[in-house]
This record gives C-alpha cells, structure tokens and sequence, in this order.
C-alpha cells in the first residue's frame, strides 16, 4: 500500500535538508500513476500550507530528448509556486538545490481560464495573453535521478525554480513549431532546436495539459504561468555557470548560478 501522506512529507523533508531520497517506485513497486499524482497534489497542500502560493503549471517529458533523457515515455506536470520564480538575469542560489539542471522552454500567460477535457490549441491560443523565454531547473529529490515515471510525478514533475525572460510577445503571426532557439553556455554556443520538439508545437502541450489536468478537477487559471516543456535535453549546472536561450521573435533568457556554500 502506498502511504501518500508519508511520502508527500518525505519529498519536502528532502527538498528542506538537501538530502535525496531513494526511488518511491523501488520502495514501492506496485506504484500507481494515480498515486503517484495523489502524492503530487499532497506535496502541493503542504507547500501551501506553509505559505507558497501557486502562480502556474509546468510541463515535463514533452521531448523526445528529455523523454531518453530520463527514460520515461510520455509528459507529465507539476506545480509553480511563488517561492520558484527570478527574473532574467538573476543570480539563481545554488544552495536551494539538490542536483540541479536547466532546460530551456517557453513561457505561456494566460489571460483566461482554460478547462479540460476537450481543449484544444485554439482554445490555448484565445486563453494566452502572452509568452517569453523560460529557463525552468529542474531538480529531483530523488537519489542520482534514478527515477521512473511515477516518481517524477510525484515529486512535483521535478520541478524547482523557474528563470522568466522580460520580454512580453503575443501569438499572433506565430508558428511555434517552426521558432528557433539557440542555447549558449558560458558564452559559447551549445545546441539548438525548434519548437517542434515540444510534442509538435508548445500549443500542443499546453492542451494536453489542460486535459490531463480535468482529471484531478485541477483548471489552468487566467494569471497563471504555464511552461510549456523543454526544447531540447536538460543540461548539468555547476557553480559560476551562466546559460542564455535566445529564441527567435522573443528575444532571450539568461540565468547564471552561484553557490554560497563555495563563498569564504
């Protein structure tokens, strides 16, 4: 039997001490996808409890690089919440974080509800008001990522902090699946993609999310911040790095790391 209120609290203890925890699905191996979202949900009423407020959604897996990547095969999601967010440019502590990394994405704000089921990408594109670049880290509490799906799941989609680029841009006359983006590490270029590698188009994920979360009576809210899932794999960070996305049309993102544990 999966105990969800334990495992939620373990999760948080881990997120609090820095100190990882071995693989629920290894601990439990008769782990439901529908348990490992009832832990989810539980994670998400003792973070607001404790005072986070919920400003969006993210979504995870939507690449097939990311999906290799972690060895999972289909998306998933996780929640936002007021305690993640820094603004373009900002130092981003690496002491909050276990083992951290960066993927580079889209940033959706809705300026009207959206409810599954039965979204679709028009309904995503009369619900945006805006999109900007995105840095999501993403972080497990999870021992060495050794994860499957329902461990991610549970653990809030891995979610951790959330760079937002400053630089508001509307949908009209956009075709995301063809919008480029180039990611440099400390200055050098590093790789890049199109939005095709988020399920086709990040409209798509953005639906598809809506209708994964009717199931839990879960709505994406006008206001709400939705990342709509990585371009391409996510990548390693370690102390002083600094990464930029620059997408066509929207301008860039950067995001650099420091550790004060390193500082003297």
């Amino acid at each position: 039997m999966v105990v969800i209120q334990q495992l939620a609290n373990e999760l948080i203890e881990a997120e609090k001490t820095r100190k990882p925890i071995a693989p629920l699905s290894e601990r439990f191996p008769n782990i439901t996808l529908d348990d490992a979202y009832q832990i989810q949900l539980q994670y998400v009423a003792e973070k607001r409890a404790q005072g986070a407020r919920i400003i969006g959604k993210k979504i995870g897996a939507t690449s097939k690089a990311i999906q290799e990547m972690f060895g999972v095969g289909q998306p998933d999601y996780g929640h936002l919440f007021d305690t993640m967010m820094y603004l373009d440019g900002d130092k981003v502590p690496l002491e909050r974080l276990l083992q951290p990394k960066v993927e580079c994405e889209i940033a959706f704000v809705l300026k009207k509800d959206l409810t599954g089921p039965n979204v679709t990408p028009l309904d995503v594109i009369e619900a945006t008001d805006y999109i900007v670049p995105a840095i999501e880290i993403i972080d497990s509490r999870i021992e060495d990522w050794n994860i499957s799906f329902e461990d991610t799941v549970s653990d809030n989609g891995s979610s951790a902090l959330v760079v937002m680029g400053s630089k508001p841009t509307k949908l009209e006359g956009l075709d995301l699946s063809c919008l480029g983006m180039n990611v440099s590490h400390n200055g050098e270029f590093l790789e890049s993609a199109t939005g095709a590698a988020v399920l086709g188009n990040p409209l798509y994920a953005i639906a598809w999310l809506a209708n994964a979360l009717s199931a839990y009576d879960v709505p994406l809210l006008a206001g709400e911040i939705v990342l709509s899932g990585a371009f391409t794999k996510a990548l390693p960070i370690q102390d002083g790095d600094t990464f930029t996305a620059e997408f066509a049309h929207l301008g860039s993102v950067t995001a650099s790391f420091t550790d004060g544990r390193n500082v003297e």
